[in-house]
């Protein structure tokens, strides 16, 4: 399998492409004028405590107040994350506290950031969390000889430079050396050294500590084995991403390219079509099945269909060819998307479990390449699978697009017949409530046409009912549902 990085720059937005055989899996995009603040870490202030929702809004300095709860201020366990019973927030915080906070989720629509007091500074190979003295291994690495191996690197090097606090192993320190943990562990302590000096004078609410630009946080957290080309279209850009790969990770220089044709780097691979395809709610697959994809602000659905598929000898085996083509479709579509929270997927209903248990097999094993961290269920008693997916940042969609001005977001505008019967509903009260001549009615080219057309014979109905005339014209800048009954 071959994996290529595309980066493409320009002085308002950055957008990076992960492609994997030709195909692209992955889109991060990143804004001049808004760009995240997952990683960010801020000196803010508490300014409302919330005991019954066990949480806090801290102003740090944002659009809007971020927010704390009670569990994010308590230390970590163990690699999965399992946490103790939670104390009571008004034990943690107090109204006007100053507090460090670093923020774990972007805001999302009307929410605000949202926060954690476990603060986290990340490396190539480790993630150092200076408030705690705990040491993880990323639950992806699941030889238990390597996990040993790691820990126990970390452990006598952090001791060996004098760092205290935790590390968490990341799933690319699978197979590194002392001499690239040591490296990790000297860029971290003196990253660490320097917040602690910002720290001391900043204001309230201030940041202290900002994450990388996003070409070289794809460096970071992106380009890993088995990758093998890393093309960036700006001089300028690619010059950084060279000095900071030969500080940091001197095995990927050679793979950094400046590309320069004339033809645009993301058009040369097809991205932009792809971006384009991922707006759309209906996904084609190969076999002519298809997905349907609706995100809501509460979940997102998937819906998988036969569509013209048919098979070749009977219903069932189209069934289990089609849902094993839609696991890995789904997977596709969750990471090029971004979509997270809670994901439920409704596979057609299979009679035999093993086809069951193979279109699962399926969706874990390709979800195993996905960046964020998702955990899955069986299928439910209904037939559905559901499943999560760490949420940090907005979706392609909510950062794209905005709600549509003509249905405000329903996906679904008035039929003009619709909107004919509420015109007849309005003439009526206008009718029994003003002593006029005539009515004149506004409304868009769509419904006046049916006004004089399909509901003709109503209209001239309704005039001998009220006994005054009504008259049409088209208002170019109305909506389909807009409208304006004027008396004459």
């Amino acid at each position: 399998m071959s994996e290529e990085l595309l980066i493409n720059v320009s002085p308002v937005e950055t957008r990076v492409a992960l492609v994997e055989n030709g195909v692209v899996q992955e889109l991060h995009i990143e804004r001049s004028h808004g760009k995240g603040y997952v990683g960010n870490i801020y000196k803010g202030k508490v300014v409302r405590v919330l005991p019954g929702m066990q949480a806090a809004f801290v102003e740090i300095g944002l659009a809007r107040t971020a927010f704390i709860h009670a569990s994010d201020m308590a230390e970590t366990d163990d690699d999965e994350g399992r946490r103790g019973e939670v104390p009571d927030i008004r034990a943690l915080v107090r109204e006007g506290q100053t507090l460090l906070v670093q923020v774990s989720k972007d805001p999302i629509g009307t929410k605000g950031a949202r926060l954690t007091t476990n603060l986290s500074l990340s490396s190539r190979y480790l993630v150092y969390m200076p408030n705690s003295a705990h040491i993880g291994v990323s639950t992806r690495i699941d030889d238990d000889a390597e996990r040993q191996r790691l820990r126990g690197q970390v452990e006598s090097l952090a001791e060996e430079a004098g760092v205290s606090g935790g590390f968490i192993l990341r799933t690319v320190a699978e197979g590194v050396g002392a001499d690239e943990l040591r490296n990790d562990i000297d860029f971290l302590q003196k990253l660490w050294l320097d917040f602690q000096d910002k720290c001391t004078n900043a204001p309230v609410p201030s940041a202290i500590h900002t994450d990388m630009p996003l070409f070289l946080r794809a460096l970071r957290d992106l380009a890993r084995a088995p990758i093998e080309k890393i093309r960036v279209d700006s001089r300028m850009s690619w010059t950084q991403m060279r000095e900071f790969a030969t500080s940091y990770y001197p095995e990927l220089v050679d793979l950094i390219e400046c590309y320069s044709g004339e033809r645009p780097l993301l058009d040369l691979y097809g991205v932009e079509d792809e971006i384009a395809r991922a707006l759309d709610t209906r996904v084609p697959l190969k076999s002519n099945g298809y997905l349907i994809v609706e995100q809501t602000e509460a979940m997102t659905t998937v819906d998988v269909n036969t569509g013209a598929f048919v098979g070749r000898r009977n219903l069932e085996e189209t069934i289990f060819k089609t849902n094993m083509e839609a696991a890995s479709a789904i997977v596709r579509q969750l990471r090029l998307r971004n979509l997270g929270g809670i994901i439920i997927l409704d596979f057609i209903d299979m009679k035999d479990p093993e086809h069951e248990r193979q279109v699962l097999r399926t969706l874990e094993k390709a979800l195993e390449k996905d960046h964020a961290k998702t955990s899955i269920t069986g299928v439910s008693e209904l037939g559905l699978v559901e499943m999560t997916r760490k949420r940090t940042r907005e979706s392609l969609g909510q950062m794209l697009c905005e709600p549509c001005p003509l249905c405000s977001g329903r996906g679904l505008v008035k039929s003009a017949e619709t909107v004919c019967y509420e015109i007849f509903r309005e003439i009526l009260r206008e009718a029994r409530a003003y002593d006029n001549d005539k009515f004149l009615v506004l409304a868009s080219q769509l419904v006046v046409d049916r006004l004089l057309d399909e509901e003709a014979a109503y209209v001239a109905d309704l005039e001998a009912f009220i006994g005054r005339t009504i008259e049409f014209q088209v208002e170019s800048l109305f909506t389909q549902e807009q409208y304006d009954i004027v008396l004459v």
